[in-house]
């Protein structure tokens, strides 16, 4: 079957539309909560300790089934899974609205997870689908200002909604925006070609023990826990891990992209992605501890302050997508993570008492190099699979970026724990450090032999 070069208008904006819905519903779920712990805690009769799971839950669940969730796209279509995303996680948010329990409620956010990673596995897939193919880098740029806009709304919206309701509307909210999201899909998205393997159930599983012990070492070592089941979660991991890629060693499309990773360009955009979303996790997570903790700011204005970042990544993200139709993503994206480099350095030499423009143009910096490498690695890791392995390109895309998320925030924990008195200026160094070696990384993409064409 022929595949159209993209969509026409209108209907392309009405499926922009409606990723743009589920891709804000996953990313604001996967932050909202957090503004909430305590309230949580309080509401239900637990201990802060127990109350986490609110947010782990979903994290873990989202991040160990992305893969196996892209692995259906590429069996069954795009479409499908993302509508049967849209579903669970409107489901599971009327769930968690309803919960009255921790135990209910960590339940109803593992499904909700699950519906999210429907979601997010398939989206940078549609795109390619959505958009010719001469605009692909638009198309990922307005996929990125969505997720920038999102990220950087997050505690805002939670602290409104917190303001006028309870914990459980920052669930009940999702449901008619679910709604409407899905019956836009049904109409607007486009259908794909499914392919003839079939789903690989032990290769999923392996994959879920894989990434899940992964994770949870990732976050014990950051915090503090003993280094014994720290090592032994790691070392399972790796021996789960190696049985996982030698079955897909033999696969023609594996769950886990390894057929993918043999590309020069895709396999050092992945790798320059985790470095990229580590150092931008290891500012996230310590910035707002030091403009609370030593300069005496809000949580409001904290937040305020954090704005600048995400929101200088949200504006210029579809001009830099423009850009990645002319230049390659290794300049682009080494260009971008060197000023994002420079950007967290400065942080470090913030006057004693600095002013909030002092502030705030260095986090502008900050955004400006993010920005700048996000959009053009997202097009050059799905312009290098075929459009059969789509799925893989973009479930791999939000793997890479929450390993490395969550791998900065686990940093950020062990850093404050060694360094108690300077832990941000030691954790802003070191994300400097990793943006400057992810830049190198990216720069490496400048020296392949024969640039690749979008893949048909």
């Amino acid at each position: 079957m022929k595949i159209a070069d993209g969509l026409p208008v209108p209907q392309r904006y009405w499926a922009i539309l409606t990723i743009g819905l589920g891709l804000t519903m996953a990313i604001l779920d996967g932050a909202i909560a957090n503004v909430a712990l305590p309230t949580i805690a309080r509401d239900l009769h637990v201990s802060p300790a127990d109350s986490i799971w609110v947010v782990n839950a979903y994290q873990l669940a989202v991040t160990v089934s992305l893969l196996p969730f892209a692995s259906l796209g590429d069996i069954f279509g795009y479409r499908r899974v993302y509508q049967m995303g849209m579903v669970v996680f409107t489901l599971a948010s009327l769930a968690c609205a309803l919960s009255h329990t921790l135990t209910a409620l960590t339940v109803s956010r593992i499904l909700q997870g699950f519906g999210a990673a429907g979601i997010m596995s398939v989206n940078t897939a549609l795109i390619r689908f959505i958009y010719p193919r001469r605009l692909l880098g638009t198309g990922v740029g307005l996929n990125a200002t969505i997720g920038s806009i999102s990220s950087a709304l997050g505690p805002t919206v939670a602290s409104a909604i917190l303001s006028v309701g309870s914990w459980q509307w920052l669930f009940a909210v999702n449901v008619p925006t679910g709604i409407l999201g899905f019956l836009i899909a049904m109409r607007a998205l486009p259908r794909t070609p499914g392919a003839a393997h079939r789903f690989d159930v032990i290769s999923a599983l392996l994959n879920a023990l894989t990434f899940g012990l992964l994770i949870t070492a990732i976050d014990g070592l950051g915090h503090g826990q003993r280094a014994v089941p720290v090592a032994m979660e790691v070392a399972a991991s790796l021996v789960i891990g190696g049985v996982l890629v030698n079955r897909q060693l033999s696969q023609s499309s594996p769950l886990l992209p390894i057929d993918l990773l043999r590309i020069p360009l895709f396999a050092l955009s992945v790798a320059t992605s985790i470095c990229s979303f580590t150092a931008q996790g290891l500012a996230y997570v310590s910035l707002p501890f030091f403009l609370e903790d030593a300069l005496g700011r809000s949580q409001v204005a904290t937040g305020l302050l954090m704005t600048p970042w995400p929101l200088t990544v949200a504006v210029i993200a579809t001009f830099v997508g423009r850009l990645a139709e002319r230049y390659r993503a290794g300049l682009l994206g080494g260009i971008g993570l060197a000023v994002m480099a420079a950007g967290l350095a400065l942080l470090t030499v913030l006057p004693a008492h600095p002013t909030t423009i002092d502030i705030v143009w260095r986090m502008a910096v900050c955004g400006f190099g993010f920005g700048f490498f996000n959009t053009p690695n997202n097009r050059a890791m799905i312009a290098a699979a075929p459009r059969s392995r789509s799925g893989g390109a973009s479930g791999m895309l939000a793997t890479a970026r929450l390993l490395g998320q969550t791998t900065g925030a686990a940093l950020v924990a062990l850093v404050f724990g060694l360094f108690p008195a300077h832990g941000t200026t030691v954790t802003l160094l070191l994300a400097a450090c990793v943006a400057a070696g992810a830049a190198g990384v990216s720069c490496l993409r400048l020296v392949e032999i024969g640039r690749p064409a979008v893949a048909k």
